[in-house]
C-alpha cells in the first residue's frame, strides 16, 4: 500500500504537512496538536529483533532490553527504528520491503501518521548483509585524502537511502590518546586536525546523499584511563578543548552534520549524557548546532546503572533531557513510562519533552517524512512484488568495489624496506605466506563490519561479499611463481601449537616470507581489537611475536604484513625484517591492495595516522605531547615511536628544496606565506604527502612540541617531475586555550615545519607573531591553505589535502 492508494482527503492539509513551510514551523504546528504521550513517543527508538538474553550485542543488554508490545506502543507513534538491516542477515531488497511494511504499520497506527526515522551503522560501510565492506576509519586517516573519503561516504549514503534508511551512526571523531583502547580501529588517528578534516569530509559525503550523519562519541570517550572501555576520563579542560573537542567543532562548523551522539564516559565525574555545559552550552549555544543529540546505546539507563548519578530510570531520563539528549537509543527504557511518570510527579518539566520533540520533528520534516507524498518503498522497488524482489538490490556493485579498492590502496603504509620490495611479479620465486591471518577471509574487517558484528552470531550464514584471503591475493599476484601457506598458530594462541614448527620449516625453504600478522576483530573480549577488546600492552596478540622471531631466524627475507586494528610493537622486526607493511583492516579489497603493494603494481602512498610504538610498556604515548612527554634525561623510559605519526615510505625518492617565506613577521591577526619545491628524484612514479607542523617554543602554558596544522597529498609524480607547494598559514592556527580558559593567539617566535612526517622535518620557517595577545572565538580560521602547481615542464596529478 502507498499514499497514492488512499482516498483523497478534501480537508485542507495542516501546516505540518506543507513541504514548502520551514521544518521548524512544521514541527511547532505538529507539536501543538500532540498529547504528552505522543510527544514522548517521538523520543525513543525500538529495536525489533534484538535479543534480550544478553551477550549478543553487549554486556548489560539483558538489563536494558525489555519486551515491547508494538500494538500497544504504536498508536502513540514512534521516533526511530533501530538497525532494521543490521540485526540479522537479510536480502537487501526483502529488507527494504519489510522496512516499508513496518513503516506503513507505524503510520496507520498513529493519529498523525508520522513515520519512524530508521538508522543504521555505517562505520566502515553500510553494516548490512551483502553491502560493501570498506576500510575502517583508521585506514581513512592513513590515506590523508579527505576528497576520497568524501566520495566513499557519498556512495555509502546512497546505499543507505536506496533501502529506506535515514540516519547513519558515523563517523567517530574520537582522537586516540591510548592505543590500548579496543576501539582504536574505529578512530581516524591520534591527531585532532587529521581527525577533523577526514571526518568532516565523511559527513559531507553522507549528508550529500540525504542521510543524517552522526558525530560520535561526544566527547572524551577515547581518553579513558588505561585505555579501558567506558573507564572514567581524567583530563584537564585545556587538553579537552584543544585535543578532544577540536574535531567536533570543525565538523559542526563545516560539514552540515545533523546529529551528534553522546559519549558513554564521564569526565571529571560528569557523564557526557548528563553534561548540560557540553551538550547544550557548548554544542548548541556556542557552536550553533541545531540538529538532534542521540544516546549511545543504553547510555541514558547507564546514568543509573553504571555512573550512579540517577536513582531511577525516570530520574535518568530527566537528567539526560535536561542536559540536551533528545533521543533514546537503541530501544525504549527510560524515555517511556518512567519519563511519563516523572513528569506526572512533577520531577521533570514537560517543556524538556517539547524541546526534544521539536528537534526530532523538525528533522523528520527536513527528511521528507512529514510530506503528503512520502512513500517508504524505495524508488527502485516500486511495484515489485515480494516474491520477485530477492536479489534485485545490489549493495556491493562494481563502483563500490572500485572505491573500496582505491581507499585500501591509498591506506597501505610501507613502514620499512631494505630494497626487497617490490617483488617482481613475473619472477619464478617461492613465496611462503605464513601467519595466523594468511588464510582468514575476515582478517580485513573491523568489528562493525556486518560479517563480524552480526555474522558471527549467525553461524553458517554466507558472508554476502567476496573476501579473498591474503594467501589467495598473493597467489594471484605472483602467478609466475609458487605460493605456499601455513598459519603456524591462531591469532590468539598464547603458546606454540603443533603447526608452529612446520610453518617455520616452510619459511626456511622459501625465497621470501610474507608474515601475515595482526588482529581478529570482535566485540567485548571476543577478539583482539574492537569494542570492549582492550589490551594491557601493545605486544602482538598471542604468540605472534614468537612466530615472527622464528621466521626472522630462518634467514629467509621476511616481509611483515599487518592486518590490524591498532599499531603493535614489532620487536626485532624493526631493523631485521626485509620490509614492514602496515594496514588497518583494509576492507574487502584489502588483500588485493596489499598484494599490489608487494609487487609494485600499486605505489605505496599511505601515511601513519598513529605512531607505531617501540616499547609495549611506554603507554599511553602520542606525538602530540609536550617536551616532558617525549624522551628526556629525567626518565629511563623512552616513549618514542619506532615509526612516528605521518610516516610512510614510497618506492621512489623525493627532494624538498627552495624554501621561500614571503614575510617572516606577521601580526597576531595576520598570516604567513610559505613555498617549497618537491621533486621526484627516483626512478619510479610516487606520491608524497606534505605535512605542515607548528612548533611554539615559548608559550604561557605548556604546549605540545609540535602539532599538525595542514597537509597536502600530492598527485602521483613521474620521475623528475616537480611541483611548487604553497602554504598560507593564518595566525589563528597558533591559538590555544590560555590560563583563563579562553582561546588566545600570543605574540612570539614560531617554527613552521614542512615535513614528511612528525619525525622528519625537512624545511623549517622561523617566523614571528607581533602585537598584543589576541582572543579568538569559534569563528576563527581552522585551516592553512596548501596548494601545488607544476613547475615549468611538469604536470602532477590532482592534489588531495586539507
Amino acid at each position: 500500500m502507498s499514499r497514492a492508494d488512499r482516498a483523497p482527503d478534501a480537508r485542507p492539509a495542516p501546516l505540518w504537512r506543507d513541504p514548502g513551510a520551514a521544518p521548524a514551523d512544521r514541527a511547532d504546528a505538529l507539536l501543538a496538536a500532540m498529547t504528552l504521550e505522543e510527544k514522548i513517543a517521538q523520543l525513543f527508538g525500538v529495536w525489533v529483533g534484538a535479543s534480550a538474553e544478553g551477550g549478543d550485542v553487549a554486556p548489560h543488554q539483558h538489563d536494558m532490553e525489555e519486551a515491547v508490545d508494538l500494538d500497544e506502543l504504536l498508536p502513540q507513534g514512534l521516533g526511530q527504528l533501530t538497525r532494521p538491516f543490521g540485526t540479522a542477515p537479510v536480502d537487501p531488497a526483502l529488507g527494504a520491503l519489510s522496512l516499508a511494511r513496518t513503516q506503513w504499520r507505524i503510520v496507520a497506527a498513529g493519529r498523525f501518521g508520522i513515520p519512524a526515522l530508521a538508522h543504521e551503522e555505517c562505520l566502515a560501510g553500510f553494516a548490512a548483509w551483502g553491502a560493501t565492506a570498506y576500510p575502517v576509519p583508521l585506514a581513512w586517516g592513513a590515506t590523508f585524502d579527505p576528497a576520497l573519503v568524501r566520495e566513499m561516504a557519498a556512495a555509502i549514503g546512497r546505499d543507505l537511502r536506496a533501502v529506506g534508511v535515514h540516519q547513519g551512526l558515523a563517523p567517530v571523531l574520537d582522537v586516540v590518546r591510548d592505543a590500548r583502547w579496543g576501539r582504536v580501529e574505529e578512530t581516524i588517528g591520534e591527531d585532532p586536525y587529521l581527525v577533523g578534516t577526514v571526518a568532516t569530509a565523511y559527513v559531507q559525503g553522507l549528508e550529500s546523499a540525504g542521510i543524517v550523519a552522526t558525530l560520535k562519541h561526544f566527547a572524551g570517550y577515547s581518553a579513558s584511563r588505561a585505555g579501558r572501555n567506558l573507564a572514567p576520563v581524567s583530563m584537564g579542560p585545556r587538553e579537552f578543548a584543544d585535543v578532544v573537542l577540536a574535531p567536533f567543532e570543525m565538523a559542526v562548523r563545516e560539514s552540515g552534520v545533523r546529529s551528534v551522539m553522546h559519549a558513554y564516559t564521564d569526565t571529571d565525574g560528569v557523564p557526557s549524557a548528563a553534561d548540560e555545559r557540553l551538550l547544550t552550552g557548548l554544542l548548541r549555544d556556542t557552536w550553533g548546532f541545531t540538529g538532534t543529540v542521540v544516546a549511545d546505546y543504553f547510555g541514558i539507563a547507564f546514568l543509573q546503572a553504571l555512573h550512579g548519578v540517577a536513582g531511577s530510570p525516570g530520574e535518568a531520563a530527566g537528567v539526560a533531557l535536561a542536559a540536551g539528549v533528545d533521543v533514546e537509543l537503541p530501544t525504549v527504557k527510560t524515555f517511556g513510562e518512567p519519563l511519563r511518570k516523572a513528569i506526572a510527579d512533577g520531577l521533570v518539566p514537560e517543556d524538556l519533552v517539547d524541546r526534544a520533540a521539536r528537534r526530532v520533528l523538525a528533522q523528520k520534516a527536513a527528511c521528507g517524512l512529514l510530506d503528503p507524498d512520502w512513500d517508504p518503498v524505495p524508488a527502485a522497488l516500486a511495484g515489485t512484488a515480494v516474491e520477485r524482489a530477492r536479489g534485485t538490490v545490489d549493495l556491493d556493485p562494481a563502483g563500490n568495489r572500485d572505491l573500496a579498492r582505491r581507499v585500501a590502496e591509498e591506506s597501505v603504509v610501507l613502514l620499512a624496506n631494505d630494497g626487497t620490495l617490490p617483488l617482481a611479479p613475473d619472477a619464478p620465486v617461492r613465496v611462503a605466506v605464513i601467519g595466523p591471518l594468511a588464510d582468514v577471509p575476515t582478517a580485513v574487517l573491523g568489528c562493525y563490519s556486518f560479517p563480524v558484528h552480526v555474522g558471527g552470531r549467525t553461524p553458517g550464514a554466507p558472508l554476502g561479499i567476496e573476501l579473498p584471503t591474503l594467501y589467495e591475493a598473493v597467489a594471484a599476484e605472483f602467478a609466475a611463481g609458487e605460493v605456499v601457506t601455513a598459519r603456524g598458530l591462531d591469532a590468539v594462541d598464547a603458546e606454540r601449537g603443533e603447526g608452529f614448527a612446520a610453518a617455520v620449516e616452510l619459511a626456511r625453504g622459501a625465497d621470501v616470507v610474507v608474515a601475515a600478522l595482526g588482529d581478529r576483530a570482535g566485540l567485548f573480549g571476543r577478539g583482539t581489537s574492537g569494542e570492549g577488546c582492550d589490551v594491557a600492552s601493545l605486544d602482538l596478540p598471542g604468540a605472534q611475536q614468537e612466530l615472527l622471531d622464528a621466521l626472522l631466524e630462518t634467514g629467509t627475507p621476511v616481509v611483515v604484513t599487518l592486518l590490524a586494528g591498532r599499531p603493535y610493537v614489532l620487536g626485532r622486526a624493526v631493523g631485521e625484517a626485509a620490509a614492514v607493511v602496515q594496514t588497518f583492516f583494509p576492507g574487502e579489497e584489502g588483500t588485493r591492495a596489499l598484494a599490489g603493494i608487494l609487487s609494485g603494481r600499486v605505489s605505496p602512498s599511505g601515511r601513519l595516522p598513529i605512531g607505531v610504538p617501540r616499547q609495549a610498556g611506554a603507554q599511553p604515548a602520542t606525538y602530540l605531547a609536550p617536551l616532558l612527554g617525549h624522551a628526556s634525561e629525567v626518565s629511563n623510559l623512552d616513549p618514542g615511536p619506532a615509526f612516528g605519526f605521518g610516516h610512510g615510505l614510497t618506492y621512489t625518492a623525493f627532494e624538498w628544496s627552495d624554501l621561500e617565506v614571503a614575510d617572516h613577521v606577521a601580526s597576531t591577526e595576520g598570516e604567513f606565506a610559505l613555498a617549497c619545491t618537491v621533486r621526484n628524484t627516483g626512478s619510479r612514479p610516487g606520491t608524497e604527502t606534505v605535512q605542515l607542523y607548528l612548533h611554539d617554543p615559548v608559550a604561557s602554558v605548556v604546549r605540545p612540541v609540535q602539532r599538525l596544522v595542514g597537509y597536502l597529498r600530492l598527485g602521483e609524480l613521474a620521475p623528475g617531475e616537480a611541483v611548487r607547494v604553497r602554504a598560507r598559514v593564518p595566525a589563528d592556527l597558533a591559538s590555544f586555550t590560555g590560563r583563563a580558559g579562553r582561546r588566545i593567539v600570543e605574540p612570539g617566535e614560531l617554527e613552521l615545519r614542512l615535513s614528511a612526517s612528525s619525525t622528519r622535518p625537512l624545511l623549517t620557517a622561523h617566523v614571528t607573531l607581533t602585537g598584543a595577545v589576541r582572543e579568538v572565538d569559534h569563528g576563527r580560521r581552522l585551516h592553512a591553505r596548501l596548494t601545488a602547481e607544476p613547475l615549468p615542464g611538469s604536470g602532477p596529478g590532482p592534489e588531495r589535502g586539507a
